[in-house]
This record gives structure tokens, C-alpha cells and sequence, in this order.
């Protein structure tokens, strides 16, 4: 091992795509350190850079018959664990983006439930204050709002003039605001 100490980097990249695990060791050695020095730098989390660290040299060993390695060892090294740094904080950043929306996603949709659920009760009051209404004056109602006849309508379809069509239908729309002003 101490013969590895003393080559340099080119001559251990050599060794290590013969698949010389003692080359692949004397690298190791050398630039663990720096590099998670260089990573912790940026990320402040120590067992994230180890492991962004460690997978920098699983991947050197996996890769190591077909590397090619155009500037320094040390340029190599320094470059491809500053790029997996930012390949982790972009994914990182996306998971916290997607987490945030599925934080308002879920958000929203209590939101909506809680409306469906207010809405609902509304409705369901309205019914039967509508259900309590006169005979006329819920006729009157029902054809207006539900079957959607204006009072002209409203008044040959009943027998009745359009005057009375109004007044049924102001006495109901006060009776249904007085009963449903208490849910809102």
C-alpha cells in the first residue's frame, strides 16, 4: 500500500482500471476528505455528503474500465461532486415544491368539503323552510327559483294576477332569509 502513496494520481488511475483495489483505495485516501469538505460546504449535512460522496466512488470503481478522464484527477474528483451537490439540492427543491402543493392541495380540498358540508346544511334548511311555507306562496316559490318562470308565467300557470305573484313571492323570500340567517 505505502507504494500507492507515492504515485500520482495518473499512474493510480492506471492501476485502478487494471481493477487494482489498492489504487482504488490510495484514491480514496486522497481526496475523501476534500470532497466531503467541498459538499458539506454547500449542503451543511453530514450524512447527505457522505453519501454523495460515497456514491462518487462506487461509481469511480463501477465506471472504472471506462472511464475517461480528460483534465486532472483532481478537476474530475472537485467537478463531479459539485454537479451530484446540485443534482441533490435540485431534488431536494422539487420534493419540497411538490410537498408544499400537496400541503395546499390537501388544504384546499378541506376547504372545499367544509363548504360542500356548509352548503349542504344550507340547502337542506332552505328545503324545509320552503316545505313550511303557505300552500300559494310556496308554489309561487318553486315555480320561480326551481322551475325558473318569471311572474308572468307564474300568474296563468296559478289563476292568479302578477300582483299576487309579487307579494307571494316577497312574503316567501322574507320567511327564507329570517329562517336561514342563523347558518350563515
Amino acid at each position: 500500500m505505502n507504494l500507492f502513496k507515492v504515485k500520482t494520481d495518473e499512474e493510480l488511475l492506471a492501476f485502478l482500471k487494471a481493477g487494482n483495489v489498492a489504487a482504488f483505495e490510495a484514491l480514496y485516501k486522497r481526496y475523501w476528505s476534500k470532497l466531503y469538505i467541498a459538499a458539506y460546504r454547500r449542503l451543511r449535512d453530514k450524512e447527505v455528503c457522505e453519501e454523495i460522496v460515497q456514491d462518487f466512488f462506487t461509481g469511480l470503481w463501477t465506471k472504472r474500465q471506462t472511464l475517461e478522464i480528460h483534465t486532472s484527477f483532481n478537476a474530475y474528483v472537485t467537478t463531479s461532486v459539485k454537479y451530484q451537490v446540485f443534482s441533490h439540492y435540485h431534488k431536494n427543491e422539487s420534493r419540497k415544491t411538490y410537498q408544499e402543493k400537496m400541503v395546499f392541495d390537501t388544504e384546499a380540498q378541506d376547504a372545499l368539503i367544509e363548504n360542500l358540508i356548509d352548503i349542504k346544511t344550507i340547502n337542506r334548511a332552505l328545503d324545509e323552510r320552503v316545505e313550511a311555507l303557505p300552500e300559494k306562496c310556496r308554489a309561487v316559490y318553486v315555480l320561480s327559483r326551481k322551475e325558473h318562470l318569471n311572474n308572468k308565467e307564474i300568474a296563468q300557470t296559478l289563476g292568479i294576477s302578477e300582483k299576487t305573484v309579487e307579494n307571494h313571492m316577497t312574503k316567501a323570500l322574507r320567511n327564507l332569509r329570517s329562517g336561514i340567517k342563523d347558518l350563515i
